[in-house]
Formats: structure tokens, sequence, C-alpha cells
């Protein structure tokens, strides 16, 4: 745990003194801030539950992006550089290393996401939602933004460069949340097998709708799990290659 926490403090740090961790930051207020005006502050009276709703399903999507985003260094980044190797001779294990990795970079997306609280509080004081409906929608969205990323770092592990390792993680994704258009065109038991499995939209409709199921909550951190183990075990086959 001690080896973990000190690649978190390693790789924060780095984050704090790159651009990258401040653009991805920026970028992702600015387009939660355009969705919140369209939406929210838009032409003609809404429900303030359906505005609140619309935004939190919107900043789900940009998290899940900025996380991807931002794991695509963690470990591809290293190697292209030159750098993991490095890393690999220290007295730390693989396992530490990457929950090193994800606990930084998902501190950096709390962190970043903490900045949008304003947005939904202002339709609490002009609206009628609840703050549990508030805490809610934001659990999902870390949760879903924690299992991008944890997928985000797999595909690191796997990419020789930057670039492949986004676009990597982006076709997994994709692939997950696919699935559940696939589920509504196929037959029980497939369709009830492939919406078990898929990551956007239909685990995390009940968090936008303010519900907090049990089963959803471990379906995400499952998926963070198996990844980051996956990603562990990638990283120990390559350090023996």
């Amino acid at each position: 745990m001690r080896g973990a926490l000190l690649v978190a403090r390693r790789e924060l740090s780095a984050y704090l003194r790159s651009l990258l961790g401040y653009i991805v930051a920026a970028g992702a207020l600015l387009i939660e801030g355009i969705y919140f005006q369209a939406y929210g502050l838009g032409s003609g009276p809404k429900l303030s539950a359906e505005v609140l709703l619309r935004f939190l399903d919107g900043t789900c999507v940009v998290t899940m992006v900025a996380a991807l985003i931002l794991s695509m260094r963690l470990l591809a980044g290293e190697r292209e550089h030159g750098t993991l190797v490095l890393l690999r001779t220290a007295p730390i294990r693989d396992g530490e290393i990457i929950a090193g990795k994800f606990l930084a970079a998902f501190t950096l997306i709390v962190l970043m996401t903490a900045t949008t609280v304003y947005m939904p509080l202002l339709i609490f004081v002009n609206g009628k939602v609840s703050v549990g409906h508030i805490l809610t929608g934001y659990a999902g969205v870390l949760l879903a933004g924690g299992a991008a990323l944890a997928i985000g770092i797999f595909a690191s592990t796997l990419a020789s460069n930057q670039v492949v390792a986004v676009i990597s993680g982006a076709a997994l994704i994709v692939t997950m949340a696919l699935l559940f258009w696939v589920a509504r065109v196929t037959e029980p038991p497939v369709n009830d097998f492939l919406f078990a499995l898929n990551l956007y939209p239909q685990r995390q409709r009940p968090f936008l709708n303010g519900v907090l199921r049990l089963e959803n909550v471990l379906y995400y951190v499952a998926v963070a799990y198996f990844f980051l183990l996956a990603a562990t075990h990638t990283l120990r086959a390559r350090r023996w290659r």
C-alpha cells in the first residue's frame, strides 16, 4: 500500500506540473457549462428534475472521456518517453504501480467533478430537486468515470504510445456502451446478459433519476477491479518479455 501511495503522489504531482491535467479540467468544465446553459438556462420553462437529469447525463459522458484522456499517459506515455524502465526497477510491485496511477488520476477526476457542483446547486436553489438526487447523480458520474479510467489504464498497458492507448480505450468503452443497443434487438436470455454488461446508459439511468441501487454500484466497482487486475497482469507479463 505504501508503494501505491508513493506512485499516486508522484503521478498527481506530474499532472499538476503538466498542462494536460489543466487542459482536460478546463475543457470538461467548459463543455459542462455550455451543456448546462443550453438545457438549464435556455428559453422556455423546464422541470427541475429533467434539467438535472440532462446535466448529469452530459457530465457523465464528459467525465468518462476526460478519464480516458488522463489515462493515456499513465503507462503508454512512460513507455514512450523511456521512464517506465526506471519505475520497474524500483522496489514496488506491479499491482502497486497500477493502483497508484489509478488513485492519482481518480483524485484529479474527483477534483475536476467537484468544480461543477455549483451548477446543480443552482437548480436546487431555484427549483425542486433534492440533495439526495444530486449526490446520487454525482456518485454515478464518479463510478462511471472510475470504470472508464480503469479501462483506459488497461489499454495504456497494452499500447506502445499514447495515441494508440486512447484509441484502444475508446474502442473498449464504446463496445461496452453499444451492448445496450445490441441487447434491444436480441431475445432473452441473450439480451438480459448484454444489458447486464452494458457500461452506459443502462447502468447509469437509476443514478440519473436519483435512485441508488447496490447492483449498479457493484457493477462499476467490478468493472474497475477487473480492468485494473488485467492491467496488473499485462504489466507483469511485459516485464518478463
